[in-house]
């Protein structure tokens, strides 16, 4: 199997695209969107640089990590400490709107569509934008439930109201937006009170965020139900004319997303394999007569499809 890249060495060949895309999405049967990290990162959902200075200047100070993510995985003494740091990072991430409207651009593409959403991503950009929650399936989890670290049992648990409890507690306050921020003068504490770490329900033991790191992944009921309504999805549009829509999706979870779209693809002869994707947009051969590599910005797409 060899991969073929983009070509988009003209303007020209760029509104061709733009064009096929159009059409595509008017006239397919259904559209199957495949949406990982690069989407997210496209709405302004930015885990360095002005935004991780902005709630982790304190923690940079301290631990000299760069990015949220590091942050996420450092091994804190406390879990007072610990659940200080998560708390601003599931707030932001989960609870806070995105930067900029690329998943409501996105929904307005598609809302009419006969559509089923797969993503790796797991700040629920998706259901905030407007998207039918019945038409979506988190594989890797989501920031906003929590689970047992054991797991003693497989359910999970809507954290929202303990995250704010805890953002408030360390010195933040939630403007009438929904935005979290230090008011002048104070001093984000780095620590949450002792008595509001979440632990377990049943064991007692800590609680952990449902993100899939390792083998310790709670997939819960609602998990099971969504991956049943993906499915059926697939095989009710078996052999019929499909878009399948890649945003964003690198090469650190290919198995999920990019494989199955080319393999999806290349069985159903009335397919169409679409990969937007800045820096990462290519395809196998055997179904690049099918296929759009877009090597752009997502943000900028999904405005030119608009005709902004």
């Amino acid at each position: 199997m060899f991969l073929r890249r983009s070509d988009l060495s003209s303007a020209a060949n760029y509104q061709e695209q733009i064009r096929r895309l159009k059409k595509e999405l008017e006239t397919a049967d259904a559209v199957i969107i495949g949406a990982g990290a690069g989407l997210s990162a496209a709405a302004g959902m930015q885990y360095t640089g002005t935004r991780f200075k902005e709630y982790f200047e304190d923690f940079y100070e301290k631990y000299r990590y760069t990015d949220m993510y590091s942050g996420g995985f450092y091994p804190y003494d406390t879990p007072e400490e610990h659940w200080a740091y998560w708390s601003r990072y599931i707030f932001i991430n989960r609870y806070m709107d995105a930067p900029e409207p690329v998943y409501q651009e996105l929904n307005d593409l598609v809302k009419d569509k006969d559509y089923f959403v797969l993503t790796t991503n797991v700040d629920h950009c998706f259901q905030k934008a407007g998207f039918d929650r019945q038409r979506l399936f988190y594989t890797q989890g989501d920031y906003g439930l929590f689970q047992c670290s054991v797991p003693c049992h497989d359910s999970t648990y809507d954290n929202e109201e303990a995250v704010r409890q805890m953002v408030l507690a360390q010195g933040y306050e939630i403007d009438g937006g929904g935005r979290l921020f230090l008011p002048d003068g104070v001093k984000a504490k780095m620590e949450i009170p002792s008595e509001i770490v979440p632990l377990c329900p049943r064991c007692g033991k800590p609680m952990s965020m449902n993100l899939r790191a390792d083998d310790t992944f709670v997939q819960d009921q609602g998990w099971y139900v969504a991956a049943k309504r993906y499915q059926d999805f697939v095989r009710c549009h078996d052999g019929m004319h499909i878009l399948y829509l890649e945003l964003g999706v690198g090469a650190n979870t290919p198995v999920i997303i990019k494989y199955p779209f080319w393999q999806m693809t290349a069985r159903n002869p009335k397919a169409v394999y679409v990969c937007i994707n800045y820096g990462e947009a290519l395809c196998p051969q055997e179904i690049e007569s099918r296929s759009l590599c877009m090597d752009r910005d997502i943000k900028t797409v999904l405005e030119d499809l608009k005709g902004k």
